[in-house]
């Protein structure tokens, strides 16, 4: 059964900066498909895993937004920093709280999500985008950029971070 999306990527949530927006367009995916599951009411452990999965690859995306951050010496990184270690809190505490029973993936947790991650975007990353390109050699970034790239789709990509 095919549902509403939660969240529908348009490009008006694009920052400019091309990996940036893709891993923006595949984290609005993984929301949808979590709240695909909760419609569905699919297994927990469905629910679950797709949340641990949208956990590990924000922490990646937020990852790749403060490296570009720092090499670009952005004056708002520690602002910025901070709002993604707050949401990582918020996503490990409510991840206990399933282990415990404590709580469930509700829509209200779809909710919650999906307002922080369009805010994000629309305000914090977008500021960061306008920045990013209007202070970056892009023939130096693109060299940088194909540099990450290649050496994400080895194996030991954390090293590089």
């Amino acid at each position: 059964m095919a549902t509403e999306k939660l969240l529908e990527w348009s490009d008006s949530y694009k920052v400019g900066i091309q990996e940036v927006d893709e891993q923006h367009k595949e984290l609005v995916g993984m929301l949808n498909a979590l709240h695909q599951a909760i419609v569905e009411r699919h297994a927990k452990e469905a629910s679950r895993k797709i949340l641990d999965q949208l956990a590990d690859y924000t922490r990646t995306h937020f990852l790749l937004e403060e490296s570009l951050m720092r090499v670009t010496h952005y004056p708002g990184f520690e602002a910025h920093k901070q709002q993604h270690e707050e949401l990582i809190r918020q996503v490990i505490d409510l991840q206990h709280k399933l282990d415990s029973g404590g709580a469930t993936i509700t829509f209200e947790l779809l909710h919650f999500l999906k307002v922080w991650l369009a805010q994000h975007i629309n305000e914090t990353d977008k500021r960061f985008g306008a920045f990013f390109n209007q202070n970056t050699n892009l023939q130096t970034y693109s060299n940088w950029s194909e540099e990450v790239s290649t050496t994400m789709k080895k194996k030991a990509w954390w090293k590089f971070w």
